[in-house]
């Protein structure tokens, strides 16, 4: 079994929390707006899109508090939320959609994958996470992301 990542928008962190510690059996995230993927590390696979995205310098990003900031941890570590940057976020819901697929490419021949991928799923990470991220703006909601391991 793999590690299934959740990109979601939350009010702060206290929702987000709320989005991880469930009760009962109810799924994680349930009610939230967001999106699930296979593979997408927010801190690793996705520091060089933030980089692109943002024109941070990738020690900003690592830098900033918001970047991968532990909000929530269940079920003995198995499910952990972490919090993506404000800049991220906001340079996301910005973006202009026809540099998406270039951004894509690049990101695609960055060394953090083991295996690189193509671009056209990491095109699609990036269509889903724009339109989460406009949502997001619009609300004042910021962008998290669970890990099920």
């Amino acid at each position: 079994m793999g590690v299934l990542f959740g990109y979601f928008a939350a009010a702060d962190d206290e929702d987000a929390v709320r989005a991880v510690v469930r009760e009962g059996d109810e799924p994680t995230a349930t009610g939230y707006d967001g999106f699930d993927v296979n593979a997408m590390d927010p801190t690793l696979d996705l520091l060089p899109a933030e980089v692109l995205l943002t024109g941070r310098t990738a020690e900003a990003v690592r830098a900033d508090p918001r970047h991968g900031h532990l909000v929530a941890m269940a079920d003995d570590g198995r499910l952990v939320c972490l919090s993506l940057t404000d800049a991220l976020r906001d340079a996301l819901a910005v973006a202009d959609r026809s540099l998406l697929r270039g951004i894509a490419v690049e990101w695609a021949t960055s060394d953090v994958f083991p295996t690189p991928p193509g671009p056209d799923g990491l095109s699609a990470f990036l269509d889903q996470a724009t339109d989460l991220a406009g949502r997001a703006v619009e609300r004042g909601h910021g962008l998290y992301c669970w890990i099920c391991v």
